[in-house]
């Protein structure tokens, strides 16, 4: 790839796909040989052609300086490859700013759009600058411009290291990169680079990976592999990357930072369980990209190291005034050297080596190990503080951080609102004085496009204020029954195991703490919602409509039993209530395995009081019979006890919610919920009406709606939390009014089921006066006792049928309030007592589970550890 001979080489693979874009158009590598010509002729002072052997070429080339904004897509690309064919200098950049242009005055500019290719812009006739002959591309260290201090790349240098990265990877014709990271920095232009060589493919895309967009074209245009920085792991995650079926993945490649070693070990499992690589690399701007890589086979058992030097390089270890050794490169890919202004793009290569200011070392079998960074030290009250340290006993007690110095003081971004906690936490590592540490909360950590942290945007940052509400992990810690430490501020809702039943509970005190709780909270991180502002309260609290339907269900189930009054219909609401929150906690991102844990637990807090209940009562009534105990009496019968339809409400909840997570249990069927969630829930609404129509002669017509043939109330909840859109919403509506009208054959029923249908598919939340949005949240929290002890409290008051509402209600509250406890008393006693620790280790059978628990327990450990100052480094 040396010029001007990229578009002879590129013409050299003929009608192979080169490229591929974000509207699937694809371009050959000949077609893209005569665009990056044509490109070039608009660069040159004279009119050039291509020549016989793909080449383009002209009598006296001018060399210019040209400044260029690039994009992730085919434009940009023609844009860049047609300027080095030229014989320019590129400037490579996200945006030309106004700093640029002052500094280094291009020649040219040329400023990405819609994916078109670009129109140069000459600001001048031939050139201002001299030029160095071998001077092909401009790069900021940092993946940004943000700096005048660039870094001069040689084609010899973009040449060696695409050909070693080609080597290493052992890049095929057959293979084909998604461009998940900017086209101008480092780490991604290398994958264009190796890619072009080896006459591979390239799908042009500027999607996230957490766009469905992105898979859905990775999976039809075939991609092998893609590459991430650290961050880009984390949105993976949300994402449920480990169920994805990818099956031409071939490899990923990690780099832009240091990934921790045991998500390194997880990534190198799992890629060997699913038949891909995992590429560990090492590299920096300087180095045109790559000086080391670990081989994906010493991922699991070596996920410390960054590995060997690349084809070509070699490291060597030099001891530095600070203590250890730095990690020093030699190899054709070092760069030519900096640039701070205009003239020192004459100079030649100044460099025959490049001290990378890291400190490492060399293990027994010939890996390198990185143990530090000279640069992550500062100077503060005469202390050199190890910044890196820090971040690690940060994070090692929950915080997810950045550090860095403004040389006054220690400045720590934080995504948590407990500002002082940290500040404590960063003293006592750092030995500074709290008031020489600067806290800065933050929803996310600032970074560059590359996902690199934003160091100087973290020292602009305002300090911290402190804030009287409620710490927001405290809330969920008490809400859920886990410790505080074990709610980490990348943690949602449903991450920590959060259900139904304790979603109202802790949704009204999030709404008191922060003052106005959005609507889709649960789907939040810790740290998301820790750094919402505070808002002043207009009116009211917020209150989930769910909570509403259900305390409203619930009034309304036992008022008409009671015989206070006749409202019937609250049930069939409850259950769509039901099929609602199953989809919103139980079927989520999270791995198929984890889904299932939590659906099984939350029927498990159903079923295990109700049968207790039940069987309680069997100890002085004949009330109920065995099958009540089992929840089985919609399926064993008997059909005509005068107690058969008592509980069928939370029987049928219990049969709806076991079927739905174990559907979803099946792999092709988690896959394709996952591709599309709402017409997934449509499809199995499509196939549960056919009950609403049929009923096979299971049940008596006055028992069908109280049996397990009303599944489509629950399968219409579940599409309405499913539902995204105006259409979406509008569709699920449509099917509503065409089917609950008829059903019941009562149309006072009909309209009440029909109305809390339309709440729940279009008012995601009320505001509400702070009385009532604290006993509606009381009552959905206690319903389900409620309703499991009415039926023994009423028959008590006679006649006296408010007072029996009021017994039964108050009842039902007293009971979910010692529940709630005795959970969180067990919870406690599980994460804390060693031998119920071991008891369980004993008995779960899920791995993932008990790795996930102590995991845990091992971060507690050593969180402990840390603040204790014993941590071995």
């Amino acid at each position: 790839m040396s010029s001007p001979r990229i578009a002879a080489h590129l013409n050299g693979f003929g009608d192979r796909t080169a490229i591929i874009g974000d509207d699937g158009h694809e371009l050959s590598y000949a077609e893209l040989a005569t665009r990056i010509c044509d490109f070039a002729n608009r660069l040159r002072a004279e009119q050039v052609s291509p020549g016989p052997g793909g080449e383009c070429r002209a009598t006296e080339p001018v060399r210019r300086l040209v400044a260029m904004a690039a994009r992730n897509d085919i434009g940009s690309l023609v844009a860049y490859l047609g300027a080095l064919e030229a014989g320019c200098a590129v400037l490579l950049t996200g945006s030309v700013s106004d700093e640029m242009l002052r500094v280094y005055d291009p020649d040219i500019v040329v400023e990405s759009g819609d994916g078109a290719i670009p129109e140069p812009r000459r600001r001048r006739t031939g050139s201002a600058h001299t030029l160095h002959p071998e001077l092909a591309l401009l790069l900021s260290t940092s993946g940004s411009t943000g700096s005048p201090k660039l870094v001069r790349l040689s084609y010899r240098n973009l040449l060696a290291n695409a050909e070693s990265i080609a080597e290493y990877l052992d890049i095929r014709e057959t293979d084909r990169a998604a461009t998940t990271l900017p086209l101008f920095y480092c780490y991604g232009l290398s994958v264009v680079h190796s890619h072009l060589l080896r006459g591979a493919s390239l799908l042009m895309t500027s999607r996230s990976v957490l766009e469905p967009e992105f898979w859905d074209d990775f999976r039809c245009h075939r991609a092998t592999s893609f590459a991430a920085v650290p961050y880009t792991f984390d949105l993976l995650e949300r994402v449920g990357f480990e169920r994805m079926a990818l099956p031409r993945l071939r490899y990923i490649t990690q780099a832009g930072g240091k990934l921790d070693p045991d998500r390194v070990r997880h990534y190198a499992r799992m890629g060997a369980r699913a038949g891909w690589d995992f590429y560990v690399m090492y590299g920096q701007t300087e180095a045109t990209a790559r000086m080391a890589y670990l081989p994906p086979g010493l991922a699991a058992t070596r996920p410390d190291c960054i590995g060997i030097p690349i084809p070509g390089g070699s490291f060597s270890l030099e001891p530095v005034d600070e203590g250890g050794d730095e990690l020093v490169y030699r190899g054709p890919n070092i760069m030519m050297g900096y640039a701070e202004s205009p003239a020192e793009l004459a100079l030649g290569p100044q460099l025959t080596e490049l001290r990378t200011g890291d400190l490492a070392c060399r293990t027994p079998e010939g890996l390198y190990r990185v143990i530090g960074r000279r640069s992550r030290f500062a100077k503060i009250f005469g202390l050199r503080i190890d910044l890196q340290r820090i971040e690690s006993g940060l994070a090692a007690a929950g915080y997810t951080v950045c550090c860095t110095d403004d040389a006054e003081s220690l400045v720590v971004a934080v995504t948590s609102e407990d500002a002082a906690a940290a500040a404590q936490l960063a003293a006592q590592l750092s030995g500074l004085p709290v008031s020489a540490v600067r806290v800065c909360t933050v929803g996310e950590i600032p970074r560059l496009p590359s996902g690199k942290p934003d160091y100087p945007a973290i020292r602009r940052l305002p300090v911290a204020r402190s804030r009287p509400s409620a710490n927001v992990r405290t809330l969920f810690a008490d809400a859920l029954g886990l410790d505080t430490a074990a709610i980490t501020p990348e943690a949602t809702f449903a991450d920590l195991g959060g259900d139904s039943l304790t979603y109202v509970a802790l949704s009204v005190k999030l709404d008191r703490a922060l003052g106005q709780l959005p609507a889709n909270w649960q789907t939040m991180t810790v740290a998301e919602l820790e750094s919402l502002p505070r808002r002043k309260r207009r009116f009211g609290r917020s209150l989930d409509t769910t909570s509403l339907l259900r305390a409203a269900g619930i009034i309304t189930v036992l008022g008409s039993h009671i015989g206070l009054f006749v409202l019937w219909g609250g049930a069939h609401v409850m259950l769509a209530v039901a099929g609602f929150n199953f989809a919103r906690f139980g079927v989520t991102p999270a791995p198929a395995a984890q889904r299932l844990r939590k659906t099984l637990r939350t029927v498990a807090l159903i079923a295990v009081p109700t049968g207790l209940w039940v069987a309680l009562t069997l100890a002085f009534t004949d009330y109920y019979g065995w099958q009540n105990v089992l929840l089985l009496n919609k399926i064993l019968g008997p059909q005509d006890s005068p107690t058969a339809g008592h509980l069928w409400f939370v029987e049928v909840a219990v049969y709806f919610m076991l079927a739905g997570a174990l559907l979803l249990r099946l792999p092709l069927v988690d896959a394709l919920e996952r591709r599309a969630p709402f017409w997934f829930a449509m499809a199995v609404l499509a196939v549960a009406l056919i009950f609403r129509y049929r009923s096979f002669d299971l049940y008596a017509p006055h028992d069908i709606p109280f049996s397990p043939l009303a599944v489509w109330f629950f399968v219409l909840g579940w599409a309405g939390a499913k539902a995204t859109s105006v259409p979406q919403r509008a569709l699920l509506t449509g099917v509503a009014v065409l089917t609950v009208p008829g059903y019941f054959g009562e149309s006072n029923r009909e309209h009440l089921v029909l109305a809390g249908l339309l709440l729940l598919i279009w008012v995601p939340s009320v505001r509400v006066p702070a009385l009532i949005a604290g006993a509606a949240a009381l009552l959905a929290d206690s319903s389900l006792f409620a309703y499991l002890l009415h039926w023994q409290v009423y028959p008590l008051f006679g006649k006296h049928h408010i007072l029996a509402l009021t017994a039964s209600v108050a009842a039902g509250i007293a009971a979910a309030q010692l529940m709630g406890r005795a959970r969180n008393v067990t919870a406690r006693i599980t994460v804390h007592h060693r031998p119920v620790r071991r008891m369980l280790e004993s008995v779960l059978d899920g791995p993932d589970l008990r790795g996930r628990l102590m995991s845990q327990f091992r971060d507690q450990q050593i969180a402990r550890n840390r603040l204790a100052g014993k941590m071995i480094e």
